[in-house]
């Protein structure tokens, strides 16, 4: 039965089935099985055609197929949108609308949506995703898109039954096919490359099946809800999957599930020989959670044979090894998998297969089914250990990466799933466990130390999961859970997970141990690094962060009390394994301490949010100093790194160091390091606390009285940075609260103030810069309101700056003038600067702004700020500023600076001035008056009496015992004669300091701790030997001990500090003595800005503020020093600057002096680069040839120096740069720009551009006429023309060919190409790639004649005549002639042959002819272009400054004397006489010439010009333009006619009145009347009445406008006209107010006015005219020329006729205001020839066409279609917009070059490829400056970064 079915067709067969199956026999069920056995059947290929289209019969029941889908969608009752994206797909993010930081949307919901004015960004997605959009668990519904805001399931009806019948049917047979096709498909190994090869085989094959699978998904809920039944079916899995079903031996199924049995063995975490190994070793170590064994090799591996390679040399012992046990809650972690249902055997292939995509996507389609979404969440939960491991082995670690996580993150964002899944399926604890179980395949024995007796093991970071971060998937799913309060809450209750997740830190504690190199330089650098602070900031501080954000509020004290108390487990139990007792070992550094930076944040919580006691948090003094180690190791390391004291350890330690402080890791690692000295700092004890610092940064023996000392610790060169780093240390240390007390908006604050000091911050930058909490739910979101509140309290918007030449500025933050008056904090910025320089650029800054505004002149010191009051519990912290060690290592640094020892720096004085500050600004409570109450009793102690600073600022200490080598100054002197009889009794003198030991006394007091109850502690310090320091080997002077006498204490220190620093004897006096009323003047604050004088002043007022005893003491040091005379009023400080200004004063003017000197010298350089730069500038070039001088020009020759005019023998030339140009052939007649079409409906046409309208025009007149002729009636190079422009330098040409001769010998890679004649100009650098000779002027050729001689027209046609009719003068072969031909042949092979060849006989002498002519016109034109398109404002324009015009001519000019006009054809007859028409049937196969009412004027201008044998006097090129503009005239005329109405012609043609006017020569009346008459003979004007020509006519012609537009079709001419004038005779242009008034001054300054009429107002275009003989004669001689050709080409009559030579300026396309427009409608769009969307679309600016970038199939002839494109639209200049990166690139011949962006964001900021995602809206100035540089021809000169494309974009 089944068989005939198959042989049916196959609705047919569908529709009979379905009727079969709705009966109640259950024969239509046996039927359809019997069916599917064979459609389905495993021998025949998943893929074959037939069978898909089967399954798509069988479903849709007999309809069609798309019939079904339709009607399935009517029941569609989703109201997620869930559309499922891959990698690089485009999506949106709003985080205004966005609950889950993951949100994300599709293009389409976002659009529809309503976010005007949210923060959002679009990007590209790197994992895929899906879209969120209508799901209220991750944003909010104000969101919603149109269609997924109003979706509610309650009004759509429910599915009939029988429409999904088969559906339910036939689905579970296509997925059991589908799981038999992937049992059969896979084998093992996967790394074997032909398996794989196999693997993907087998994928390739069942994608029509998952297709069809995917088609299902989308045809919404009514399908997704039997699809789900179908999977998460119990019943359906057990009947058919195991094959049980079938009878027979071996059968298929039976063998096919053994495959799958086969492939589920591997599925468990542990294997179960490893297993039984582990419960044994378990045992014996009494099960904790995590156990470390030093387990055999093999034993605690996945896979032995790893374990041999790593292992087998070290032998057992040597690399402990850690083993996960069995105690974990629930043991099915473990065990290998078992399923129930389709669904999971379906995700374990997937699996296996390392997640293909395709099945990737059907899982997720399938997810806004809420019953699918919870069973699926389940499965994937339970397959969780088993897809880590897959992964850990798989070797696309990266992509499977990404597939896991664009499946978990649409899974576990959801707080209600996440909970249930935790609760039942025991997801934390598989997340934790697997965690440790990866992290076990890598870790190492620690060596951090004591090598020897280390137990602690660490991750290795060289080990391919930490360096390739494979763990990133499970760590970004833990973050992800965790952000849950729900699940937080779970993890920190429960004490097994917490013990575990310590452990799991505890790998990370001490990683990548940095052994400093003391001999040899390293031999290779590891980057391990990289992996290591990866590794900590994500799989450690990110889910922290987490954990921290769930324990803000009181009621979760118990959380953080918790957490402290196993972190402070897991610290003794690792200060145990690596054995340390006091001591870090010397010469290492780890910066991974993630159980301290643990222990550091939950006490910072706790106290902060929670109010809980820090003293019940904090363990005994004994741990504390341990904890202290490690931290303070890191601090002082930095500072040895920073003194290039590990610089054998190569670069890589610099990168770690920066890496520690840099802005994305530095609140997870140096705050909490640091924020953890200030506790221990706080409750140590400050004398062990300070000598603690002193020791580890190894200064210890600097800070001696004497002169000369020796330190085994330190090199003398390294001597002086570490001290400044540890006071410099010190000061961070005291100063910074970031968790000592300031709220998160003072921090942010405090941030941004230092990183806009640094240097002025785009937006984006600053976002990055700005720490931000790492947890993204933490409120301070990047951009958000907060943010931008706080940014615009601090910050001023600098606008983005456009110098054209400049580079693009993009906006910038720079700080308000109040923030460096109040808040900048030089402490802060030493924190977060990454580089040491950034630091002094932050004081330039500073200094800049002091004075600019007055407030200093000389050289500030850091500013001192006063600190924010501090929490509380931390007060402590000030007890280090008044601890008797920091007094005296401040005592020695005043005396060392002020004796000069040797190695102090201003830095060092300036550190240890701020920390006497601090100390008189943190006074403690108890200080009464002190000193009243000292008794001889308490002077027990040598040093100081007690520890408040205030009392012992005025100590004195008279002697002081130092040990110093013998060979010091000090060691000869006696000792004082009162002490030398009683030696004895001065030792015990009270006066007297013993040298004083840091190391002793810290020694003293950590055994003090150590040994608080047994009674000998004090003995046991005092014996311990010192380490023998002082005992170095190969220390030839030996040590002697001696008595400094030094009798100071530290205030007189400073006075002495400050008579130093000002340079002058006695400078400080106390201003309180000067006038006892000015107590007022005790405000120290407002002394901020200053410099070391500025400090100490404010020392001495806020000590004698503080205390009465130190007032006494400061006057009578005063007293001492300087007779008691008050000093004038002014003080110190301003005679130090007025002395500094004087010297400055003289430098500056001994500077100007030689400046002038040297600008005289280079005058010419100086103007030409500044011109360059600005082309707007008016600096006047001295070419020469446009000076009238008596005498000849002189060039000066910028290679050899020396000067001379141009010779024949040894010319100059100009260094110019030719290049072809299409700028004008784009050129259209509306002045309104073209849009770029954003829309299908938008189109561009090219059929009105200039170039486009030239084309036609000559075609059209080849066509009919004769071709010499037409290619004289015409201009080319509209398109590929030739433009020529010059720097103005001038050089010999013998030299010039030295010179590029040195650049092809110089082996330097430079950005031009020399081969191809390219050369940088050797004065100003400017691009060029010739040289234009200059002609030697003849002066007597030059003298002015007026345009009004004596002489009348016709004699000067006559001598026109005569001239032309001399023989050219062949020029004499010279070095001159050469040149100039080499040059010709520059200009020709700039440009494209197709751009040159019009003619029909390829390189006929006519088609020179015409390209010379028409460069010249060209360039001319583009002159006019460059001034605006008229000539209003007369000479005004740089661009005349450096024209090379005249050189051009002369070239051209005697090219085109050697060709010889044939006086039969000369169109100068036929301008000036009647000629008889020669007949025109001579030849019936020979074309007529051209009429001349068809010519092109202006290219009879030039023609006639340039072919002058001889030079040409003024009085014959007037005659010459007069003539022209008569025809110029009669052809305006002729135009205008035909632009009349039939009627209007009519009216015109009656010629009676008019004929009586007089001088009717000069009335354009009867000429018009005159003209339409004679044109009216040959018919010409049937055509235009039927014509479109005819629309161009106005509604009426008045005398007005008729007037108005023969002005304006004169005007074009008369413009290149007097710039050829201006150019050759170096008239002056005049200019004029206003454009109605440049007819006129053109006219009068051509000559075409007479004087008579040139002072009148009115200029008539008629008046000008001045006809040779009788105009009526003339003008119907060359209308006959037009009526008799016309028969001919009667349909192109008009078009030629009408010649309109107006245009409007060139420009670029107009962009729309934002760039989504044009991103959303181009970066999909399909190329048009290959019908691909392109990898990188691009766009044409001046056309708009849309091209492939780099497309390789679009490529002709190697060209790609960036570059081919460039060469057809701009002759080798192309503009294009990069449509997925919104920058624009310019190709220019064979370079390119990144331009820049012409769309910024609201912040004035480029966003290059789109990272950021943020609007982006059209900058009109930026766009103004690349139009500007591509009419103006400057790409070359005013971009610098060029590189060569090789064709290749």
């Amino acid at each position: 039965m089944a068989a005939s079915l198959l042989r049916r067709d196959k609705r047919s067969a569908a529709a009979s089935l379905k009727a079969e199956c709705c009966g109640q026999d259950g024969r239509g069920a046996q039927l359809l099985g019997e069916l599917l056995d064979s459609v389905l059947s495993p021998e025949r290929a998943v893929a074959e055609a037939e069978v898909i289209e089967w399954c798509k019969c069988l479903m849709a029941g007999g309809e069609s197929f798309d019939d079904f889908c339709k009607m399935v969608r009517g029941y569609d009752n989703a109201t997620l949108c869930g559309l499922v994206w891959t990698a690089n797909f485009v999506a949106y993010r709003c985080r205004t609308c966005g609950i889950s930081p993951c949100m994300s949307l599709c293009a389409e919901c976002f659009n529809a949506g309503e976010h005007t004015g949210h923060d959002f960004n679009m990007f590209r997605s790197q994992a895929g995703g899906a879209c969120d959009c209508g799901d209220s668990s991750v944003m909010r519904d104000s969101g919603f898109c149109k269609r997924h805001r109003s979706a509610t399931s309650s009004n759509i009806p429910s599915v009939p039954n029988e429409l999904m019948m088969m559906s339910e049917r036939i689905l579970p047979r296509v997925i059991l096919r589908l799981i038999q096709h992937l049992r059969d498909g896979y084998s093992e190994p996967v790394s074997d490359p032909a398996t794989e090869r196999d693997l993907q085989k087998t994928l390739q094959q069942m994608e029509p099946l998952i297709s069809l699978l995917e088609d299902l998904t989308k045809m919404g809920g009514a399908m997704r809800s039997i699809l789900t039944r179908v999977l998460t079916n119990h019943q359906i899995y057990k009947d058919l999957s195991s094959g049980d079903h079938c009878t027979g031996e071996k059968t298929y199924a039976k063998k096919n599930y053994e495959k799958y049995l086969a492939a589920l063995k591997g599925s468990g975490l542990v294997s179960s020989e490893e297993r039984s190994v582990t419960s044994v070793l378990d045992q014996m170590a009494g099960a904790s959670n995590v156990t470390i064994l030093g387990a055999t090799a093999g034993t605690g591996q996945m896979d032995s044979s790893d374990e041999e390679e790593q292992d087998g040399s070290q032998g057992i012992g040597k690399r402990k090894r850690v083993k996960l046990s069995n105690s974990t809650k629930d043991s099915s972690i473990m065990d290998i998998l078992k399923h129930k249902c389709f669904l999971e055997e379906i995700l374990f292939w997937t699996v296996k297969y390392e997640f293909p995509q395709k099945m990737v996507t059907f899982l997720l389609n399938m997810l806004p089914d809420q019953n699918y979404k919870i069973a699926f969440t389940k499965t994937f939960v339970q397959h969780y250990a088993f897809i880590m491991k897959t992964l850990i082995k798989s070797h696309e670690s990266d992509t499977m990466s990404n597939r896991i996580v664009h499946i978990s993150v649409q899974l576990f964002s959801n707080e209600e799933l996440a909970r249930q899944v935790t609760e039942e399926c025991q997801l934390l604890e598989i997340m934790v466990t697997v965690l440790l179980y990866m992290m076990e395949s890598c870790l190492i024995k620690s060596e951090l130390q004591d090598e020897e007796n280390n137990f602690h093991v660490v991750v290795n970071c060289g080990e391919p999961l930490l360096k390739n971060n494979t763990y990133w998937p499970l760590v970004s799913d833990f973050i992800n859970i965790l952000s849950h309060q729900s699940v937080a809450k779970r993890f920190l209750e429960d004490q097994g997970l917490l013990q575990m997740w310590m452990n799991f830190v505890s790998f990370f504690q001490g990683m990548n141990l940095n052994k400093r190199e003391l001999n040899e330089h390293v031999e290779f650098e590891s980057q391990t690094y990289y992996a290591a602070f990866a590794a900590e900031l994500e799989a450690c501080a990110q889910p922290m962060w987490g954990l921290l954000t769930h324990c803000k509020i009181k009621e979760t004290q118990e959380y953080t009390r918790t957490v402290v108390r196993y972190c402070l487990d897991a610290l003794q139990d690792w200060f145990d394994a690596i054995n340390f007792v006091d001591e870090p070992a010397p010469n290492q550094v780890t910066f991974h301490l993630p159980l301290h930076r643990y222990y550091a944040m939950f006490l910072s919580k706790a106290i902060r949010c929670q109010q809980l006691d820090l003293d019940s948090l904090l363990p005994d003094q004994e741990m504390l100093m341990k904890m202290m180690v490690h931290p303070l190791q890191i601090q002082a390391s930095l500072s040895e790194i920073h003194s290039n004291m590990w610089v054998r350890n190569g670069l890589q330690i610099k990168g770690q160091a920066m890496t520690y402080v840099q802005s994305h890791f530095c609140n997870s690692m140096i705050d909490p390091d640091i924020f953890l000295l200030q506790i221990c700092a706080s409750r140590l004890d400050p004398d062990y606390f300070v000598s603690s610092v002193f020791e580890r940064f190894k200064v210890v023996d600097l800070l001696t009285m004497a002169s000369q000392h020796q330190n085994a610790a330190l090199d003398t060169e390294h001597e002086r940075s570490m001290l400044e780093g540890a006071l410099t240390f010190l000061v961070i240390l005291l100063s910074l609260r970031i968790h000592l007390g300031m709220t998160d908006d003072e921090i942010l604050r405090a941030e941004m103030v230092a990183q806009l000091c640094m240097s002025d911050r785009t937006h984006s930058t600053l976002l990055d810069l700005i720490p931000e909490n790492p947890n993204p739910k933490s409120g301070i979101i990047p951009g958000s309101y907060y943010f931008e509140t706080m940014l615009s309290a601090v910050a001023d918007f600098k606008a983005p700056v456009f110098e054209p030449g400049g580079s693009m500025q993009q906006g910038m933050y720079t700080p308000k003038a109040d923030i460096w008056n109040q808040e900048f904090d030089p402490i802060m910025v030493i924190l977060r600067t990454v580089y040491r320089r950034d630091v002094q650029s932050a004081m330039d800054r500073y200094m800049g702004f002091l004075k600019q505004t007055g407030k200093f002149c000389g050289n500030p010191w850091p500013p001192y700020r006063e600190r924010a009051p501090l929490n509380p519990s931390y007060k402590g912290l000030m007890r280090i500023l008044h601890c008797k060690t920091l007094h005296i290592v401040l005592f020695t640094l005043l005396y060392k600076i002020s004796m000069d020892h040797q190695n102090m720096s201003e830095h060092i004085l300036c550190m240890a001035l701020y920390l006497i500050e601090l100390g008189l600004d943190n006074l403690p409570e108890d200080t009464v008056e002190e000193e009243e109450m000292l008794g001889e009793e308490r002077c027990s102690d040598s040093w100081f009496h007690g520890t408040n600073i205030a009392t012992n600022l005025h100590h004195i200490i008279n002697y002081v015992r130092v040990r110093l080598p013998e060979t010091a100054p000090e060691v000869t002197r006696e000792l004082p004669a009162s002490t030398s009889s009683d030696a004895s009794s001065f030792v015990q003198s009270s006066n007297t300091a013993q040298v004083f030991s840091l190391v002793a006394e810290r020694r003293r007091k950590f055994q003090e701790i150590i040994n608080r109850n047994s009674g000998n502690a004090i003995q046991t310090a005092a014996v311990r030997p010192k380490t023998s320091k002082w005992t170095a080997p190969n220390t030839t002077p030996q040590l002697t001990t001696t008595i400094l006498e030094v009798r100071e204490s530290m205030l007189s220190l400073l006075i002495k500090l400050h008579h130093k620093l000002s340079g002058k004897q006695n400078s400080y006096y106390p201003f309180w003595l000067e006038d006892s009323e000015s107590t007022s003047r005790l405000d120290p604050m407002q002394q901020i800005h200053g410099d070391g004088i500025t400090a100490v002043e404010r020392i001495l007022i806020k000590t004698a503020a503080r205390s009465r005893q130190n007032k006494c003491s400061i006057e009578e040091i005063c007293r001492k020093v300087a007779p008691p005379v008050p000093p004038k009023k002014s003080s110190s400080a301003d005679k130090k600057a007025l002395d500094k200004e004087e010297r400055r004063q003289k430098a500056r003017e001994r500077q100007q002096k030689l400046l002038a000197e040297f600008a005289s010298r280079q005058k010419s350089f100086m103007e030409t680069a500044m011109d360059l730069e600005s082309p707007d500038s008016d600096v006047a070039m001295d070419i020469g040839s446009s000076e009238q001088q008596d005498t000849e020009t002189v060039y000066d020759c910028v290679i050899c120096g020396q000067s001379g005019p141009s010779t024949e023998e040894r010319p100059t030339g100009l260094v110019v740069l030719l290049q072809a140009s299409s700028v004008l052939g784009h050129r259209r007649r509306s002045t309104e720009p073209k849009k770029l079409p954003t829309s299908d409906e938008e189109q561009i046409y090219p059929e009105d551009t200039c170039g486009t309208v030239h084309d036609v025009r000559i075609t059209d007149l080849q066509q009919n006429f004769k071709d010499s002729s037409c290619l004289q009636s015409v201009s080319i190079g509209w398109e590929g023309g030739v433009y020529v422009q010059t720097c103005g330098h001038t050089l010999h040409i013998d030299c010039h060919k030295s010179y590029m001769e040195s650049l092809r010998k110089d082996q330097v890679l430079q950005s031009f190409s020399v081969d191809k004649g390219e050369f940088t100009c050797p004065l100003c650098r400017q691009f060029a790639n010739s040289v234009l000779p200059c002609y030697p002027e003849k002066n007597e050729e030059k003298s002015i004649w007026s345009p009004y001689s004596n002489k009348n027209l016709m004699t000067l046609i006559k001598e026109v005549e005569e001239q032309q009719e001399q023989l050219g003068m062949f020029p004499s072969i010279t070095n001159l002639s050469k040149e100039m031909e080499s040059v010709m042949k520059d200009i020709r092979s700039t440009t494209q042959k197709k751009y040159i060849d019009y003619g029909k006989t390829p390189g006929s002498p006519d088609n020179d002819f015409l390209f010379m002519y028409s460069v010249a016109r060209l360039n001319l034109e583009l002159e006019l272009v460059h001034r605006g398109g008229n000539l209003c404002l007369g000479g005004a324009s740089a661009t005349t400054k450096r024209s090379c015009l005249n050189q051009l001519l002369h070239v051209l000019a005697m090219h085109m004397r050697l060709f010889r006009i044939d006086s039969a054809y000369n169109p100068w007859t036929r301008l000036t006489r009647l000629t008889q028409v020669i007949d025109l049937g001579i030849c019936d196969d020979e074309k007529p010439e051209v009429p001349l009412l068809y010519r092109d004027v202006s290219s009879l201008l030039l023609i006639l010009v340039l072919t002058m044998p001889q030079e040409l006097h003024k009085e014959h090129f007037t005659c010459i333009v007069k003539v022209l503009y008569n025809l110029l005239y009669t052809q305006a005329i002729a135009t205008l006619s035909v632009r009349f109405s039939k009627e209007e012609r009519t009216a015109w043609k009656n010629p009676r009145k008019l004929k009586t006017m007089c001088n009717s020569d000069k009335s354009w009346e009867v000429l018009l009347s005159h003209i339409i008459c004679e044109l009216s003979k040959g018919n010409l004007y049937r055509a235009s009445d039927t014509d479109q020509v005819s629309m161009l006519s106005t509604s009426a012609w008045s005398p007005q406008s008729i007037e108005y537009s023969i002005q304006q079709f004169c005007l074009p001419f008369l413009r290149t006209t007097s710039l050829l004038q201006h150019h050759l005779f170096g008239d002056d242009l005049p200019s004029c107010q206003r454009t109605e008034e440049e007819f006129g001054m053109l006219a009068s300054y051509l000559g075409l006015l007479p004087p008579s009429l040139q002072s009148s107002d009115e200029v008539n275009s008629s008046s000008c005219l001045e006809w040779p003989i009788a105009a009526l004669d003339i003008i119907s001689q060359w209308c006959l020329e037009v009526t008799t050709s016309a028969e001919s080409h009667s349909e192109q009559v008009m078009s030629l006729l009408v010649q309109d030579p107006q245009w409007s300026l060139p420009c670029l396309l107009q962009l729309p205001e934002n760039y989504n427009t044009i991103f959303q409608y181009y970066h999909r769009k399909a190329c048009v020839h290959c019908s691909k969307v392109p990898k990188d679309p691009a766009l044409c600016l001046v056309c708009g066409t849309f091209v492939c970038l780099k497309g390789q199939c679009c490529k002709q002839q190697s060209y790609c279609e960036c570059v081919l494109h460039s060469q057809n639209c701009g002759a080798g200049t192309g503009i294009f917009l990069l449509i997925n990166a919104s920058v624009i690139i310019v190709i220019r011949g064979h370079r390119f070059c990144l331009w820049g962006s012409v769309y910024l964001d609201t912040h004035g900021e480029e966003d290059k490829d789109l990272r950021r995602g943020k609007p982006l809206y059209l900058c009109n100035e930026r766009y103004k400056v690349l139009e500007h540089q591509w009419v103006t021809h400057t790409f070359d000169h005013i971009n610098k970064r060029w590189g060569p494309h090789y064709n290749g974009l």
